[in-house]
């Protein structure tokens, strides 16, 4: 079945694609990379609007980005202004001219109908000793534990009917990350938590909006997160190619 990435990129009157704790995420994922990072070039895979390309622009002098949505491409490249190349393509017919020191796939593996497809061939996109940057919504964060225990979800790993309108097709945990990177030939140099979660997003946004909750509270659920990553809003693992098989 052909599928609408522009539609599957639009907010809904009940929920929105992306809340403003999406992109104080991406703040903390970079932190989480950065030590990781090889010297080089970088590409991204999905971008959305540009939050997490911006970011990346501080930190990379070459970097591309494969893009399926048009609409996103246009709105991602008004906010780096020229600073990267796109693509717009998806990632199974996506062809490089040439391979990347840094991949990055953030919060966009869910989305795909064959994972560990993709996987395999992002596998061969990568440099000698280049790196794989994965990051996944956890099955297993405490809000959405809260959320099952309140009967809002089925289970930890369902896909809901919110996250299937915006093209999700699996909810990861840590364990089953570590599966589909494994079927495809990569190999774990580290992997964990980001952000220890007990609100949803929009609650999250509501707090602070409020100032109930500030960002010093954040940087303390980022440092949580570190201790308990089971719990955490994302989990990722960082990979290289996989020399066995």
């Amino acid at each position: 079945m052909s599928r609408d990435y522009d539609a599957e990129a639009k907010d809904h009157p009940e929920h929105r694609y992306a809340y403003d704790f999406d992109y104080l995420m991406h703040e903390y994922m970079l932190r989480t990379f950065a030590p990781f990072h090889v010297s080089g070039n970088a590409l991204e895979l999905g971008c959305f609007e540009g939050n997490f390309t911006r970011l990346l622009t501080q930190r990379f002098h070459s970097l591309e980005v494969v893009e399926a949505s048009a609409d996103c491409i246009a709105v991602a490249s008004a906010k780096t202004k020229g600073a990267v190349k796109f693509h717009h393509s998806t990632f199974e017919t996506f062809e490089p001219a040439r391979r990347y020191d840094n991949i990055f796939l953030i919060h966009t593996l869910e989305h795909l109908d064959h994972p560990v497809e993709v996987l395999s061939r992002i596998r061969g996109w990568l440099s000698e000793g280049g790196r794989l940057f994965v990051a996944a919504p956890n099955a297993r964060a405490g809000s959405r534990q809260i959320a099952v225990n309140m009967g809002l979800i089925d289970h930890h790993a369902a896909v809901t009917a919110a996250e299937a309108a915006h093209g999700h097709r699996v909810t990861y945990s840590i364990d089953t990350l570590r599966a589909d990177l494994r079927a495809a030939k990569l190999r774990p140099v580290t992997e964990g938590g980001v952000f220890f979660k007990g609100l949803a997003n929009f609650q999250i946004d509501a707090a602070l909006k409020a100032g109930i909750i500030s960002r010093e509270y954040l940087d303390g659920c980022f440092e949580l997160g570190r201790v308990y990553p089971d719990l955490c809003s994302s989990v990722y693992a960082i990979c290289e190619r996989s020399t066995r098989g």
